[in-house]
């Protein structure tokens, strides 16, 4: 296992994260406790130091489930994140009340890495208004928490300006060979290691779409390179050649999956792709921008609509679906991030859309944005939205 240096305080750190929003789980879907509880000790055994997690996922589940599968010794083995649940904070005091309640359910007395979790501008002028930094530094003072970071899902303007408005530790992006101009991107990662934060890259395979179902063009791809790598191997090494990176989070479920991912961490330093390989793993991204449904690099240039829609993010479900093997699933992160499940305002669906037309005006890619979210509505939009938003609101809100 190869590890880096988290900057303000030198804690050395596994490259490969274990994150735990995809554990492996039973038919029902709750989690297999002997079977993830054995996958999270053995990648401990082989090198992983650092452990995610966060209050909604699994249900709510998984945070006492790591309580659980840390005893035994294992705790004091790894560096334990989790998020503070920005979305449901109404006052100064449910910072302490959600930190305390999380605290209890994963059975340490310190959070080594804590987040404000999923936050895009608008959310953090709450959070800010309420007090998040006070909070911060008194968690940190009285030792529930040692280092202070927030995770991001929003604009790169937005990321600079949250980055400067507080002495963060560290923070999490998502971060991949396809997301380079997205939400934070790679002038996020750089603007973040320059003002000395670590940095936690989430999502870097696009929640398995990279490796899951991968057409046959770009198969074709990957096997021009003279060293033969898997997709998931290359998507790794690409994001880890970045020296700004700190740990790469992977929601790890599969026996070989985990294998093969401790094995591409011991070996991918950085800056160790050579100049050919970069160009093959450009030319793939190329030929997958090819097969998306819309040309849309999130520059956020159309934005704000005067309707509502968050235009960026409706384009990026849409894309989304040429690569998703479970459509079902990306209709429901729809219908969760645009109507309000995991951020804060009023809905953001394509169905909002007045047809004005003067987004389609600013936009640099000139996409004719009213029409292709026309689009969208008929594809991830249904007759079971607002149910799906509905248990969406009920999920993140889990105790």
């Amino acid at each position: 296992m190869l590890y880096r240096k988290m900057p303000k305080n030198g804690d050395e750190l596994s490259i490969l994260g274990f994150g735990c929003m995809r554990l492996a789980s039973n038919a029902d879907g709750s989690i297999d406790e002997e079977r993830a509880t054995a996958q999270l000790r053995y990648a401990i055994d082989h090198g992983v130091n650092y452990v995610d997690t966060a209050w909604p996922y699994h249900m709510g589940q998984s945070e006492p489930f790591l309580g659980r599968a840390l005893s035994g010794g294992y705790r004091k083995k790894v560096k334990l994140a989790t998020k503070l649940p920005s979305w449901l904070i109404e006052k100064r005091e449910d910072m302490d009340k959600f930190l305390n309640i999380q605290l209890e359910k994963l059975q340490t007395d310190h959070i080594d890495y804590y987040l404000v979790h999923g936050l895009v501008g608008e959310l953090w002028n709450v959070v800010e208004k309420l007090g998040i930094t006070d909070f911060l530094d008194k968690a940190k003072s009285d030792g529930r928490i040692k280092n202070a970071g927030f995770s991001f899902h929003g604009s790169e303007e937005d990321f600079n300006r949250i980055v400067d408005a507080y002495d963060w530790d560290f923070c999490q992006i998502q971060y991949n060979f396809l997301d380079e101009k997205n939400q934070a991107g790679t002038a996020g990662l750089e603007y973040a290691a320059s003002k000395g934060l670590g940095v936690i890259i989430m999502e870097p395979l696009r929640g398995g779409n990279l490796t899951r179902t991968v057409p046959l063009a770009i198969r074709e791809i990957w096997n021009e390179a003279p060293t033969k790598r898997t997709p998931a191997e290359w998507a790794f090494r690409w994001i880890w050649n970045h020296s700004e990176v700190t740990v790469v989070l992977s929601g790890m479920n599969d026996e070989a999956h985990i294998r093969e991912n401790l094995k591409i961490a011991d070996q991918a330093h950085p800056h160790s792709l050579t100049k050919e390989e970069l160009q093959l793993v450009k030319k793939v991204e190329k030929q997958y921008r090819k097969l998306m449904k819309v040309a849309c690099t999130g520059c956020q240039y159309c934005m704000p609509c005067s309707s509502g829609v968050n235009i960026p993010m409706c384009f990026e479900h849409y894309n989304n679906l040429t690569l998703a093997d479970n459509p079902d699933n990306e209709k429901f992160m729809y219908a969760a991030r645009l109507g309000g499940a995991i951020t804060l305002g009023a809905p953001g669906f394509a169905s909002q859309c007045v047809q004005c037309g003067e987004c389609a005006e600013k936009c640099p890619q000139h996409i004719d944005i009213p029409t292709v979210l026309e689009s969208v509505v008929e594809e991830l939009e249904g007759p079971n939205l607002q149910e799906w938003v509905a248990m969406a609101k009920e999920m993140f809100k889990q105790t």
